[in-house]
């Protein structure tokens, strides 16, 4: 998962987001759990007999993406992996409109991943994963209007959620090993870390209702996760040791994008 640090998230301009805002109701936030999208991978299974058996998280190129996302946490974040010093941090205050910008932003960058799935070839084997979330936060932006009488905010043109847009748009067509380090690491931070914050967010500001963004009808999420694990170690297998590492690079800022769009849940307009 992305464990995100509203105080150390900005473009690659070095812009901050528009929605970040003055906080209201206050709250504490360190980590949101242990288990995540990334996995911690703290040992092997056992198969019959003793024999080690590795897990998909720890197979092929996607154990070495996990790795150097799991360095760019604080050890307070992940005591066995994390390598970034903790900064100072303020009360995080989460906001019903800010929650609703959120949503309003990722459905933006979900939207743009699922229609360059489909419109790119190279992508075929990350189409219908299960994982896929426009559909459910389209439900969610209904289900916000017909109990508070909020309607999604309009989105503007520099503000997170279309930037990130921008981005992915133009390293899907130039830049394959980019464009799966970005799919890899806002997805699978959202089944885990981003459930957690969810859940928080919830029982401040929605009366603790479960949003269809948190919910996957399809299947076992561990399962979709890792078929699409190994999809992305079947396309590495093609890539040169540059690419990898390019791809490897690429998660710093995969981490601030997606930070930018969850500072909004602290907006208050």
């Amino acid at each position: 998962m992305l464990i995100y640090n509203r105080n150390q998230v900005h473009s690659r301009a070095g812009r901050k987001a528009p929605c970040a805002s003055a906080p209201r109701r206050v709250v504490r936030v360190v980590c949101f759990g242990q288990g995540h999208g990334h996995g911690h991978g703290h040992g092997h299974g056992q198969a019959a007999g003793g024999t080690a058996v590795l897990t998909e998280k720890e197979k092929g190129f996607v154990a070495e993406m996990r790795k150097v996302a799991m360095k760019l946490h604080t050890k307070e974040q992940a005591p066995k992996e994390g390598q970034k010093e903790a900064p100072k941090q303020g009360p995080w205050t989460p906001t019903r409109e800010g929650y609703l910008r959120f949503l309003t932003e990722s459905k933006a960058v979900f939207d743009a991943f699922e229609r360059l799935m489909e419109t790119n070839e190279e992508y075929a084997s990350f189409r219908k994963t299960g994982l896929e979330r426009s559909a459910g936060l389209a439900e969610d932006l209904a289900w916000f209007e017909r109990t508070y009488q909020m309607t999604p905010p309009a989105l503007a043109e520099d503000g997170p959620g279309l930037t990130y847009v921008r981005l992915l748009e133009k390293v899907a067509k130039e830049d394959p090993p980019a464009f799966i380090c970005h799919y890899y690491n806002f997805y699978f931070a959202h089944t885990a870390g981003g459930i957690m914050i969810g859940k928080r967010v919830s029982s401040m500001v929605l009366d603790s209702h479960t949003l269809e963004f948190y919910k996957w009808h399809t299947g076992d999420v561990n399962v979709m996760l890792d078929g699409v694990r190994r999809s992305i170690n079947i396309m590495a297998e093609s890539w040169s040791d540059a690419a990898k590492a390019h791809c490897l690079e690429e998660t710093e800022a995969s981490f601030k994008y997606s930070g930018l769009i969850l500072q909004c849940i602290t907006a208050t307009a």
